[in-house]
């Protein structure tokens, strides 16, 4: 189950819409199974994450939070496999100056944190190259393009 969360005002539905297909896409694909928590906030509340939890003092557009995560598991697992944090007017910023739909952007986001969740990562080159591939051919089934 995705569960999309809201800390700004009247999220608009198609919002909650586009994240909650783009997540499960990527589940999909993967053949993977879980549950999320995307929380879509404001740059401030992502840019006190982003300093809090990873040392950059700076908004960015997302954030993941597996479950998994760190050194010891403190329960028996139980399909829950994280939170994603989504900054909107980030992704309005980016949308516009990437000369895509908000749409397109949002979709990618979800995907992106969607695949942190699930172990990929982009520290390295190789890494970054099969992560990216992943999301494109993700994006790519959904029918979502630039």
């Amino acid at each position: 189950m995705i569960e999309v969360l809201a800390q700004l005002p009247e999220l608009p539905e198609s919002v909650e819409n586009a994240l909650n297909a783009a997540a499960e896409a990527a589940l999909a694909y993967e053949g993977a199974e879980g549950d999320i928590t995307i929380l879509v906030v404001d740059d401030e509340a992502i840019h006190t994450m982003n300093r809090e939890y990873r040392g950059i003092d700076r908004p960015t557009d997302v954030l993941s939070f597996p479950a998994a995560e760190g050194e010891a598991v403190l329960a028996i697992p139980d399909g829950f496999l994280g939170d994603i944090a989504i900054s909107l007017p980030r992704a309005e910023a980016q949308a516009e100056e990437y000369g895509h739909s908000l749409l397109r952007e949002l979709s990618f986001l979800a995907v992106h944190g969607t695949l942190h969740l699930l172990g990929y990562d982009h520290l390295t080159d190789e890494d970054r190259m099969r992560m990216f591939t992943r999301q494109d051919e993700i994006l790519e089934k959904m029918r979502i393009t630039r």
